[in-house]
């Protein structure tokens, strides 16, 4: 193996938070010149979205594989956060993704049953169900692989080269809510519930892929029934008019952002953590 050249050695000895800025930086440098474009000459500002978004995990990705071979010198560094494609993997996804939709489904159905909103089944399938059920899987899959490789893959490793599990757990969480708090500051007061909510989630998927022995299907699977299970009760219109307070069937309908969704969460939490002295009990 060729020894790293000085540059690489400095940026593989610097402290996780200024490692972490400096591939944040090398991924918007690459994503810009072709994002800039995309969002100024693109009408649809959908369809601008869209792309700009899909760009900016391609650069991601090119940007991983520069890194590793730049600054840990390793050839293969998917494998090393985790991303691998055989049946364990496969059966793992598919649990995941099975508990994380039921989880969702039956949020729904608890809050039904205690009287808090009405709900909307249709006697037959119709079309706009059917296609929130194919559309929301596709986007469910699109997100719980790219948040994962982004949180629990690359995130999580840069950070447990730095810290103890307990507090990589901690950040990457942490880390994990902020992100999806960058919006206007009068929608991050009208929100604020849901910040616990990302934080229950982040540990959870950083426990799946602990409990997994460092793979990522069981987290991918989990995120990604999660998020197919909203998709299914927002866009397929199943959930009705709630009839209790927000904090209770959650801010705008997001599971995330109310009480029983918490406990719901932690309960999941508490359920994957891997048992004390086992291989993969990093707490």
């Amino acid at each position: 193996m060729r020894p790293r050249r000085p540059l690489a050695l400095q940026v593989a000895r610097l402290p996780a938070p200024l490692r972490v800025g400096t591939f944040l930086l090398g991924v918007a440098l690459g994503w810009m010149p072709l994002a800039l474009p995309i969002y100024l000459l693109v009408p649809d500002a959908n369809l601008a979205s869209i792309l700009g978004t899909g760009w900016l995990f391609v650069a991601f990705l090119i940007w991983l594989q520069v890194w590793n071979r730049w600054v840990y010198r390793r050839s293969l560094p998917l494998a090393r956060y985790g991303w691998r494609w055989d049946k364990a993997s496969g059966r793992a996804f598919v649990g995941g993704f099975g508990v994380g939709a039921v989880a969702v489904l039956a949020l729904f159905g608890l809050q039904a049953l205690l009287g808090w909103r009405s709900l909307q089944v249709p006697t037959a399938p119709t079309l706009s169900l059917w296609r929130a059920t194919v559309e929301g899987a596709i986007v469910a899959v699109a997100v719980g692989t790219a948040e994962e490789l982004l949180f629990r893959g690359w995130l999580l490793d840069e950070l447990e080269r730095d810290y103890q599990p307990p507090l990589a757990l901690a950040l990457d969480a942490g880390l994990f809510a902020i992100a999806h708090f960058l919006k206007p500051w009068a929608e991050i007061v009208r929100t604020l519930p849901q910040f616990p909510g990302l934080i229950l989630l982040g540990m959870l998927l950083v426990y799946a892929k602990r409990r997994s022995g460092g793979h990522l299907g069981l987290a991918i699977g989990l995120h990604a029934g999660l998020v197919w299970g909203y998709y299914l009760v927002a866009v397929g219109e199943l959930a009705g008019a709630p009839r209790a307070a927000p904090w209770l069937v959650g801010i705008d309908n997001n599971p995330l952002a109310s009480a029983l969704g918490w406990l719901g969460l932690s309960s999941l939490v508490v359920w994957m953590r891997p048992q004390p002295g086992s291989p993969d009990a990093g707490t």
